[in-house]
């Protein structure tokens, strides 16, 4: 454990560096990851299942408050022990607003930049939102790219906010339901949603490719990658493609972590990599709950 918690200093250490702008975070415990390491964290993550902390003044300001200076939201469509609770043809067609009108205004409210994950890792089955099963079959009209993209899109506006009219006249244009009222707008860099796919789809089919569920650059406003050092490797490749795809957007590593090994040379690459590549604003360490698999304690 000794010789990764000090490469990992390291690599902290040398990344903030590069870029002032660049954000350090941690998807777990942060007062165990600036014990751990002496990070200490400025995003601190969290899942949410749909509707999840929907009371507004309630939960939802409770994760925005409690998850460092800026904090991150990771969107899903389903709860544990519920499985999915809407579709993503439910989504783009408005049947989850009002959870959206809640998150935009508790976004509004917190007052401090909030990163957004819609249905992170779309390309993975084990995900509801994804179009594809593990075997390789579709899931339906449904859970289609098409649906995907569009679901993206309708949350992308409406937590962005804004009046009415306008709002309307982007949804229409899309062929997507419209709204009833104005929201608040949380304009750069009070909000930041992060398009996540995986570099590699699970399968590893064309049509569950990254491209096949790129929304368009008008709704995403960071490109992000899941990496993990996992069988003895990591898919380096796969997430220099993806950077190298959207030359436009920054680029984040919102989890990237450690499955159940000790393995510094990843944390060194880890370090190399975000010093050469420029747009890389934010890396989110996978630490885990204690005693898990991706605990760096173990």
């Amino acid at each position: 454990m000794r010789r990764i918690v000090v490469t990992l200093v390291l690599v902290l250490t040398l990344v903030p560096s590069a870029s002032a702008a660049r954000i350090l975070g941690v998807n777990g415990d942060r007062a165990r990851m600036h014990t751990l390491t002496g990070q200490a964290s400025d995003t601190g993550a969290a899942f949410l299942g749909w509707n999840q902390g929907f009371r507004w003044g309630g939960t939802l300001a409770h994760f925005l408050a409690t998850r460092g200076n800026i904090p991150m939201l990771s969107l899903k469509t389903d709860k544990p022990y519920v499985g999915e609770v809407i579709t993503p043809r439910g989504i783009a067609q408005g049947r989850g607003d009002a959870y959206l009108f809640a998150i935009n205004r508790a976004i509004f409210e917190a007052g401090k930049t909030v990163y957004i994950r819609p249905m992170p890792e779309m390309n993975g089955y084990w995900n509801p939102y994804c179009t594809y099963n593990a075997s390789g079959t579709r899931r339906g009209a449904a859970h289609s790219q098409a649906a995907v993209k569009n679901a993206f899109r309708r949350i992308y506006l409406i937590l962005h906010g804004g009046a009415q009219a306008t709002l309307n006249a982007k949804l229409s244009a899309l062929g997507l339901p419209t709204i009833h009222r104005s929201l608040p707008v949380n304009a750069y860099p009070t909000l930041r949603v992060i398009w996540n796919p995986q570099g590699y789809g699970s399968p590893d089919l064309l049509g569950n490719r990254a491209k096949s569920y790129w929304p368009g650059g008008a709704y995403v406003d960071v490109v992000g990658d899941d990496l993990y050092f996992i069988r003895g490797k990591a898919e380096w490749p796969a997430a220099g493609a993806l950077y190298a795809a959207y030359p436009q957007k920054p680029f984040a590593f919102p989890e990237w972590g450690l499955w159940g090994v000790d393995e510094p040379s990843f944390i060194r690459q880890m370090r190399s990599f975000v010093r050469n590549h420029r747009r890389v604003e934010m890396i989110a360490f996978f630490l885990g709950k204690k005693g898990s698999i991706f605990d760096l304690a173990t």
